[in-house]
């Protein structure tokens, strides 16, 4: 559980047989075409030692949703704005996800508001996290 002072984000991990239903939530028939293959193109840019893997999907208590690789590993991180440094596997999927749901909601429509709404849901989220400090170096 991450906290602040303010308000507490959840973050849960969605079993197996709802992951379908999750990603439908949230972003319908755009999650398989649109948003699962960028946030993995962003790993991959990324952190250039991610070769793929099983991810875990999270919703978060504001509405929110994520995903990370289930992995206990770190990873060296090097983004375009001249950050280096590590991220955990939640970390960089965090990241990748902020990358993605940026990119995503330059679009127009209904779905590129979607993904603007969930960047900043994850945003809120990720202040709480024990990698803020990494994480908001490696998206600024």
């Amino acid at each position: 559980m991450h906290e602040t002072s303010a308000h507490f984000i959840n973050s849960t991990i969605v079993q197996e047989a709802e992951r379908l239903d999750v990603a439908d939530k949230h972003f319908g028939i755009r999650f398989p075409i649109n948003v699962e293959p960028m946030i993995f193109q962003f790993a991959s840019q990324l952190a250039p030692s991610y070769t793929g893997g099983y991810w875990h999907f999270y919703t978060l208590t504001n509405g929110g949703f994520f995903m990370a690789p289930n992995m206990d590993e770190t990873f060296d991180v090097i983004a375009d704005n001249g950050y280096s440094g590590n991220l955990s596997a939640e970390a960089l999927g965090i990241t990748a996800c902020l990358y993605a749901f940026s990119n995503l909601s330059f679009g127009e429509g209904v779905f590129a508001e979607t993904c603007a709404e969930h960047y900043h849901q994850l945003l809120d989220f990720a202040m709480m996290h024990p990698e803020v400090g990494e994480i908001r170096a490696a998206i600024d």
